[in-house]
């Protein structure tokens, strides 16, 4: 999740606490709504993989190939 906080903050140029308010609140949305397997994956996700291999699998919970 670190390196999702990085990422928003250098895209957006928040500073690094208020990128991870933002990465956490938009998770917490996500996760709300997703059925409890799969916000249970995202929790995976968040946990072994980096950004870029949890933005590629978000994008693979929502049926992007």
């Amino acid at each position: 999740m670190e390196e999702l906080i990085k990422l928003v903050s250098e895209k957006t140029g928040l500073p690094a606490a208020q990128a991870k308010v933002a990465v956490e609140t938009v998770l917490g949305f996500i996760k709300q709504r997703l059925p409890e397997p799969l916000a249970g994956q995202l929790d995976g996700l968040l946990a072994g993989g980096g950004a870029g291999d949890m933005l590629g699998g978000l994008g693979d919970l929502f049926g992007k190939k």
